[in-house]
Formats: structure tokens, C-alpha cells, sequence
């Protein structure tokens, strides 16, 4: 009945959740395991086990789940002191110039400016009047050749995913959206070199790659939103920095427009290129403040042809840690994703998403995924190691699926938590780098230190590289919850010679949080890096560096 159940293994390894998956298949490949005498109850929910009728688990990732109207968020200068700089106001005259470079697609309706003065969490608010939609690297040279000239402030923005308010207008910027430079440029399948505009979508580049046997060297829970342009001007991590590294060694090359309008073309297809400075890596997380990405040129590995997912029961931190370390000693080269998220994480999900957890009821959770070539030789490797940890008692319970259906569905439990956390009130977001051994201990600090003024203070993330997503929500917005969070996250994080922002960048919400992670004379080197480049200051103002005293 199940292809891939060896004999060898005890009856109790593999006790079914009932319900989880679809009635009448049983020759789907995925199993659950549980501990000698565990029991796996599961409440199956209206609407089939994950209880959302007429959509799939996957249906609502990357989407703000906020119902407010945006004129409902608070504009971001009430709520944060900052002062304008001294930009040029846009006028008739300005927009009479932007329509010559881009007729039909220069927008000043409110509905439309309303959803891009928002950011994804619905915490920050500005208030452009104007949208502009190039196609081409030459219309966004124009553009900002025009406001270098003019001394108009711009925002780059791409698919507005962010989580620090760095593709949004503080004040009256002037938007640039890339959501019109959604071109394939070419690839080539015997290098696996993509080259492409910056405003493809990040899941529509997933799909490409493939229907030509590739994938994406990315993933986000944001794909279906989130462009690769923002990606790389946000040095975006995710699911698979695991295997195959950051943005910083796996884009080739980039083709940037400068502030003053100059295009930068570095858009190689060379792994290697050793002719000076590497100027790509100065773009690549520098948040749109340098210049506007407008193409990438990105190595894509080879389709997987075995893929499984396994999603396991830990009874505590310490278990989450040595199941990781029995993961990379006995998995090896086929371990691609090494995720986990705590029991709050679980409930939160079940209460605001309705998504059912498939096994027993546990303190930790991960989410281990394989990714290989040949399905036996995985399939034993896996089955080892899965033997290994239960008999240790590092799991206590699982399910394992290789199935792309269930597979979505182990994978939704992860990537809609910050989903479920907007939809348990406002949240204070957290992205830090820390030692693994440390990486829990702060969520436990937050918990006693908080007590009853948060609502819910959750731990979840990329165990694989070290990175924490630490979410705190209340029911509303309080200065004395962001008094008793800031600094000392921040001061406790820099006490363990961790990073204040692992993949989410600075933005405008953390960039005076910037000194707890460089030293004075990197942030030095930084700003004279902006005054080279962009000697005005109009890209991306507020965001990044620090606040001025």
C-alpha cells in the first residue's frame, strides 16, 4: 500500500493522521510516523481537512490578509518622527514631462496611488501623487535623469512584499514601478544562466525555469507577489539559502540606472569575471537607494527529480537543534530546506487560517525538505534518518510526502505564519541573525519580559542559516510595547554578535538600527558610497542608512 515503506521498519513508524489527506487515494505517497504508543488525532475541518473551501492552502500567499481600507493605516509621519528634506514638489509641468517619456502610463488616480502609498503589513503610509510604469531600461534612464535634474525624490518599487517599509514613499516621492518590465530576455539550458527584467514575478520566473527542467535559486513565501528585482535590491534569503547560497553568489550580473540617469550595464552571463571591482554586490541588498535595477542576469540549478518533504514533531529546542545536526551529517548533499517554528506558530495558523497540523501535538516543529536526483537513493537516506531521530527521541511524531500536492500543503504551515500573525492584530516583526545555539533564547527572553502587554510573542524560521523571525502582535499599535522591544531586541541580539536584519534589509523601520550590526566606520563608508552615487540624495530617501542627528 505504500510504495515507499520498508519492511524492516516497526508498524508504529507509520500510524496514519486521519483525514489529512484526500479519501481515496491511497496510492499517494505520504506517510506519518509517530512515536511508540503516540497517537495522532487530527480535527478535520469544514471545507476538507484543511478547511478552506474553494481554495488551496497556497491561495492567499504573498497577500496582506488586512481588510482596512488604506486610508485606514496611519500615515507614517504621524506615527514616526522625520522631517522632509528639502525635495522639489511635483507639478504640472513635471507631469506633462513624464507623460512624453511614458504616454498612457504616467498615474495620478487615488485608487491606484492608495495601494502603493501602503506597505504589505499595512503599518506605513505615504502619500505620492504620482505613479510611474516604464517598460524599458531606457524609459527609467529619463525618468530619473529628469528628477536628478529637477531634484525629485523616488521611490523604486516592485511587487511591495517588503516587510520594512522600504518600497513605500515616506512623504511625496514619486513611485517607480518595475511591474511593467515583466520580460524573459533569454536562457540557456546548458549554462542555466537567466537573464531578465526586474519586474518578473518571482513565482512566474519559477514556473518558466520549470517547464525547462530548472528551478529558481529563490523561494519565497511572497512569490506569487514579489518581483526579482526587489529580490535582489533586498538581498532576499527564504527557503534555499540552505543549498544554494544568497543573491551575492548566485546573480551573475545586474544592469542598474543610476541616480543621474546613467545606465550601468553589468549584465554578464560569466561565472567568472575577475576584471576588478565586483560593482554588482554594491546593488545587490542596497534596498533601491544606489539605483533602480531594471535586469538581472541569475544561475539556476537544475530541476530536482526526486523532492521530499518531511514535517516532524520535536519536544524541544535542544531536540530541534540535534535533529538538525543528525540532518546534515546523515542527509548530506540532499538536504535542501531546514525550517522550524514553534507550537504558537502552529496555533495561530489553525485559528486564522483554518490549516490543520497533520501530526501530534508538539512544543517545536520542522519542516526538512530533500531534493535530489534519484528518488531510491533519497527515499533510503531519508528513511535513516528518519529512523535515527525517532529512535533517539529527537521526533516524536511526523508525516513525510513527496506528492507536489501534500508537499504545498507541509509547505503552507510554514510560509502563511506571517499571514496568520496579520490577522492576530499588529505585529512587531523581527529579523535576526544568531547563533543557532542561541536562536530560541530571545523568543523566552521576549515571553517573561513582556508578560500580558503582547497578545503573542512567536519564533519561527531558517534554522539552516541561523535566521529568527521574531513576531510579537498585540491588538493594536502601543509606543510602550515598541519601548519595551526597542532597543533591547536589538541590544541582545548585538550581544551575541548576531544581525539585526538577516534577509528583510533596513527600510525605513530599522535603518536607525543599523550601528547594533556595523561598526562607525562601515556606516562612515556607507553614506559616502550614497554621496557618490547618488550625490542628491532622491533614491529611496529615509530608507537604509541612519537618521541624522
Amino acid at each position: 500500500m505504500w510504495p515507499h515503506l520498508l519492511p524492516r521498519w516497526p508498524a508504529w513508524l507509520f500510524r496514519a493522521a486521519p483525514g489529512w489527506w484526500q479519501q481515496g487515494h491511497p496510492h499517494v505517497p505520504v506517510r506519518t510516523v509517530c512515536a511508540p504508543g503516540a497517537t495522532v488525532e487530527q480535527r478535520r475541518r469544514p471545507g476538507g481537512p484543511w478547511g478552506v473551501q474553494g481554495a488551496s492552502p497556497l491561495a492567499h500567499r504573498g497577500c496582506s490578509s488586512a481588510s482596512s481600507h488604506p486610508d485606514d493605516v496611519p500615515l507614517t509621519t504621524e506615527r514616526y518622527p522625520v522631517q522632509r528634506l528639502p525635495f522639489a514638489v511635483v507639478s504640472e509641468e513635471d507631469l506633462a514631462a513624464f507623460e512624453l517619456i511614458l504616454p498612457g502610463r504616467v498615474v495620478t488616480g487615488a485608487e491606484e496611488l492608495a495601494a502603493v502609498n501602503v506597505d504589505w503589513l499595512r503599518t506605513m503610509r505615504g502619500r505620492s501623487k504620482v505613479l510611474l510604469k516604464p517598460r524599458t531600461t531606457e524609459e527609467v534612464s529619463r525618468i530619473l535623469r529628469y528628477c536628478h535634474e529637477r531634484n525629485l525624490a523616488v521611490t523604486p518599487q516592485g511587487g511591495n512584499t517588503g516587510m520594512v517599509g522600504g518600497s513605500v514613499p515616506v512623504f511625496d516621492e514619486i513611485v517607480l514601478s518595475t511591474s511593467l518590465m515583466n520580460q524573459v530576455v533569454h536562457f540557456h539550458s546548458v549554462s542555466g544562466v537567466l537573464v531578465c527584467q526586474a519586474g518578473c514575478v518571482l513565482e512566474d520566473l519559477s514556473q518558466y525555469l520549470e517547464d525547462r527542467d530548472f528551478i529558481m535559486p529563490l523561494d519565497l513565501g511572497s512569490k506569487g507577489s514579489c518581483h526579482i528585482g526587489g529580490n535582489v535590491a533586498t538581498n532576499a534569503g527564504g527557503l534555499r539559502v540552505l543549498r544554494y547560497g544568497s543573491l551575492h553568489g548566485t546573480v551573475l550580473g545586474l544592469e542598474v540606472v543610476l541616480a543621474d540617469g546613467t545606465i550601468l550595464n553589468c549584465l554578464t552571463s560569466l561565472r567568472k569575471d575577475n576584471t576588478g571591482y565586483d560593482l554588482k554586490q554594491l546593488f545587490i541588498g542596497s534596498e533601491g537607494t544606489l539605483g533602480v535595477i531594471t535586469a538581472v542576469s541569475i544561475l539556476c540549478p537544475p530541476k530536482p527529480k526526486a523532492v521530499n518533504v518531511a514535517f516532524l514533531g520535536c519536544p524541544g529546542f535542544t531536540e530541534v537543534l540535534q535533529t538538525f545536526s543528525s540532518c546534515k551529517g546523515m542527509l548530506g548533499e540532499i538536504l535542501s530546506a531546514f525550517e522550524f517554528m514553534d507550537a504558537e506558530c502552529m496555533r495561530l495558523v489553525g485559528q486564522h487560517l483554518s490549516l490543520t497540523c497533520p501530526v501530534r501535538e508538539s512544543l517545536f516543529y520542522v519542516l526538512v525538505e530533500t531534493s535530489g536526483s534519484s528518488a531510491e537513493h533519497d527515499s533510503v537516506k531519508l528513511d535513516a534518518f528518519l529512523e535515527h531521530a525517532l529512535g533517539c527521541g529527537l521526533v516524536t511524531a511526523g508525516t513525510v510526502a513527496t506528492d507536489q500536492r501534500k508537499m504545498k500543503m507541509l509547505w503552507a504551515l510554514r510560509e502563511r505564519i506571517t499571514e496568520a500573525l496579520s490577522r492576530d492584530g499588529y505585529v512587531y516583526k523581527y529579523d535576526i541573525s544568531l547563533p543557532v545555539e542561541r536562536l530560541y533564547d530571545l523568543v523566552t527572553d521576549l515571553r517573561t519580559r513582556l508578560g500580558p502587554s503582547a497578545k503573542t510573542v512567536v519564533g519561527y524560521g531558517h534554522l539552516g542559516d541561523g535566521n529568527l523571525h521574531l513576531n510579537v502582535t498585540a491588538e493594536a499599535f502601543s509606543p510602550q510595547l515598541l519601548g519595551a522591544l526597542e532597543p533591547h531586541v536589538y541590544e541582545w541580539t548585538a550581544a551575541q554578535r548576531g544581525s539585526v536584519s538577516a534577509e528583510h534589509g533596513l527600510g525605513f523601520r530599522k535603518r536607525d538600527a543599523l550601528g547594533y550590526s556595523k561598526p562607525p566606520a562601515a556606516v562612515r563608508l556607507m553614506r559616502g558610497l550614497k554621496a557618490l552615487l547618488d550625490p542628491k540624495g532622491i533614491l529611496n530617501p529615509y530608507k537604509t542608512l541612519p537618521s541624522r542627528a
